[in-house]
């Protein structure tokens, strides 16, 4: 059993995100739109999703692509995982990214990303001079091989 999180929300479009599966980490987020959308190739858009929250100190909201709109439409978000703050009211929009070569039309209700609520710890920095060491010390960029 995973832990739920009560979250007040503002929904203008009558859709609250929902999971698709029992087991689904990401809920499908759907557009508000009054007229649809066309993306063309290499072009982007801000889609309204008609949703306000309230988030919990110490919670984000992330959005993320849709594998499926991603595969067969080149359909991605820009700012991926986009991060929804617990202190913002405004209405969540998601940036869509057309990367396919046709163009690609959003209407009202379609599913365009995912959402996953998480709690987040903040950093209180120590300064330091050293740091411990480990196997991979320094090694980065592709380090452990192609394996």
């Amino acid at each position: 059993m995973t832990d739920s999180v009560k979250i007040p929300v503002i929904d203008r479009s009558g859709r609250l995100p929902e999971y698709a599966t029992p087991g689904a980490a990401g809920m499908d987020v759907r557009a508000m739109l009054d007229s649809p959308v066309t993306i063309h190739p290499g072009g982007r858009a801000l889609i309204p999703t008609g949703l306000r929250v309230e988030l919990p100190a110490g919670y984000e909201m992330q959005l993320r692509p849709r594998s499926g709109l991603a595969l067969r439409s080149g359909i991605t978000l820009l700012n991926s995982p986009g991060t929804i703050d617990s202190d913002y009211r405004g209405e969540i929009g998601v940036i869509l990214a057309n990367l396919s070569a046709e163009p690609f039309i959003v209407a009202d209700g379609d599913r365009i990303a995912q959402m996953v609520v998480a709690r987040y710890a903040t950093v209180e920095w120590i300064p330091a001079e050293t740091l411990s060491d480990t196997d991979r010390g320094n090694g980065g960029f592709g380090h452990t091989g192609k394996n």
